[in-house]
């Protein structure tokens, strides 16, 4: 029981660090009427990543019994009724967490609800370039191939999947609130971009060993 409660207290931290970066740049979204699109795009996509993250641990831990969540209620019983719990409620804050994102991405970053093909590849790119870099990192972890297969592609790929289909579900009169633009193609951007996956890639992928 006390390594249930050490567990969850140190997952709930880091959905609660999830959520607390998800709400910042959801602020900074919200507050950014001049900012250009890039901007707001990019606030909206760090804001969903985060999002996506934080709900579907719960649903992800609950399906496959596997996680840092499926630990926590490993010596709780009935053991079925807390997984269904884990499913139900996840499935819940991620379908919540979809709703948000769809709706800033039409009312916020400015593209309208009609642009079907626009939004594909606003949200299509960011999602297989997230499997690319957690697939590239998750082969050079010291703990072995099988870690990438059991969580760094099913969190990715299953996690971050409201991207694939958020646009089809957009409410009836959502309407942009801001300017839009056409996003074309920003060399600083991908070099800002650059440095932090090759951190996460190069360093964190490897791991970080610490010493006493």
């Amino acid at each position: 029981m006390v390594e249930c409660i050490r567990l969850a207290f140190s997952r709930g931290r880091r959905n609660t660090g999830e959520f607390g970066v998800c709400s910042s740049f959801w602020w900074a979204l919200h507050s950014a009427e001049n900012a250009g699109m890039s901007i707001r795009y990019f606030l909206l996509i760090t804001c969903a990543f985060n999002l996506f993250t934080g709900t579907g641990y719960f649903f992800f831990s609950g399906v496959t019994n596997f996680g840092d969540w499926a630990a926590v209620i490993s010596g709780l019983y009935p053991h079925w009724l807390w997984r269904a719990l884990l499913v139900v409620g996840g499935a819940a804050t991620y379908y919540a967490a979809v709703r948000v994102v769809r709706i800033g991405l039409v009312r916020y970053v400015g593209v309208p609800r009609d642009q079907q093909r626009r939004l594909r590849k606003l949200t299509i790119m960011p999602y297989v370039s997230a499997i690319l870099l957690s697939g590239v990192a998750g082969v050079l972890n010291p703990l072995g191939i099988q870690l990438l297969w059991q969580s760094a592609l099913p969190a990715t790929a299953g996690g971050q999947s409201g991207l694939l289909w958020l646009q089809y579900y957009i409410p009836q009169g959502t309407a942009p609130e801001r300017t839009s633009e056409q996003l074309g193609r920003s060399y600083a951007w991908i070099v800002i971009a650059a440095i932090p996956a090759f951190v996460y890639v190069g360093v964190l992928g490897r791991g970080i060993t610490l010493h006493r």
